[in-house]
């Protein structure tokens, strides 16, 4: 049995409470209350199914993520390898157990709700590789160790992930491994070794993805090609989002939104359904919400004495950056769509538990920014 020791925590409840970033709170809460109207929006102005689980789900994980926030830094780094394997049994665990919907095995049944694994795989993975890169000195990562071990850390769970199939979860654990590893001062060479490598590995991707994926591709390069089928989301998406103009249609006054014409608007798209309502003035308001809370996370790792919780907070902060990059340019055509949620915004609970969970974390290396961990 492993014991493991923790030193006594002399900080006062009133210390940690002064301690706590409360600008990330307030943008954290704003944004909450933003995807709660929106929610409500998505069902044409009706307290509905989403609007009500959404609005239980956002209040929940914010009490979790204040108590998360009270827990010492030293706690995070000692049970971070724990996480990890923990996060990535139950992936394993999908496979035999997972329930299956719209095609894909994904989740399993919690009773209370239906976890999705691979959420969770992206906070654990960021923990997982800031601890091992703790005290690794930059002259020591290319030892072949050093290179195996976060190998396999990163591809492992991309690969039980992409085969469930969910490529866009796959993409986006593997791009918060991949951003991680960069901070930790590995040579360019190595990526770019990397990056060359993955490019002649790309024809014998594609050959092994399904064929809906190929589908969403060529869509992606062609939407007109499809109109009715597979290119109907984004052409639909492109025209709502050019529709709300300058200051939007007004709240509840979405066109596309409440005649049906645009899916999966209470998950994936609903940024397309606050541009069209909001217009560009709302959604730039919405971008510097994100943008504020990113700058929050970067300063509080920055601000932080030890190099745990410097890896956590700028992986994570470049993860969160990278979750929202890819939904917004999703629903714009930019990139082909996914299958990304847009944190806190969208409708799910698996990914508005991992970004809770993940921000308590970043809290936490506030509150304790002085400790060291020993």
């Amino acid at each position: 049995m492993i014991k493991t020791h923790f030193k006594r925590d002399n900080h006062s409840l009133r210390d940690k409470i002064l301690a706590l970033d409360f600008l990330l709170i307030f943008s954290i809460l704003l944004l909450g209350i933003i995807s709660l109207f929106a929610m409500y929006s998505t069902e044409q102005g009706k307290l509905g199914y989403y609007t009500k689980s959404h609005l239980y789900r956002f209040f929940t994980f914010f009490i979790l993520f204040i108590i998360i926030s009270f827990f010492r830094i030293q706690v995070w780094f000692k049970s971070a390898y724990f996480f990890y394997f923990l996060v990535l049994a139950l992936l394993f665990a999908v496979d035999l157990f997972g329930v299956t919907a719209s095609g894909s095995k994904r989740w399993i049944s919690l009773f209370f709700i239906n976890l999705q694994p691979s959420e969770l795989m992206k906070i654990a993975l960021i923990i997982f590789l800031a601890r091992f890169y703790y005290k690794i000195p930059t002259e020591n990562l290319t030892n072949l160790k050093n290179i195996i071990v976060p190998f396999f850390a990163v591809f492992v769970p991309v690969l039980l992930v992409g085969a469930q199939p969910d490529l866009g979860t796959a993409l986006l654990i593997l791009i918060g491994g991949i951003t991680v590893i960069w901070l930790t001062g590995l040579k360019l060479k190595i990526f770019l070794y990397s990056f060359l490598f993955g490019i002649c590995l790309l024809p014998v991707g594609i050959s092994f993805l399904k064929p809906y994926q190929k589908s969403r591709i060529l869509t992606f390069l062609e939407p007109e090609r499809d109109a009715l089928g597979a290119g109907y989301q984004i052409i639909q998406s492109k025209i709502a989002l050019g529709s709300g103009g300058i200051f939007g249609k007004g709240f509840l006054q979405g066109s596309q939104s409440y005649l049906d014409y645009l899916p999966e608007k209470h998950t994936d798209f609903i940024f397309t359904l606050f541009s069209e309502e909001f217009g560009f003035i709302g959604s730039l308001t919405l971008l510097l919400i994100y943008v504020l809370i990113i700058y929050r996370i970067t300063a509080i790792g920055q601000n932080s004495r030890n190099n745990f919780a410097k890896l956590y907070c700028f992986g994570f902060a470049a993860a969160f950056f990278v979750y929202v990059a890819v939904n917004m340019s999703m629903v714009l055509g930019l990139l082909p769509i996914v299958g990304a949620p847009l944190p806190i915004m969208s409708y799910g609970g698996s990914s508005m538990l991992a970004v809770m969970i993940g921000l308590g974390i970043v809290m936490s290396c506030k509150i304790y920014q002085e400790d060291d961990i020993n």
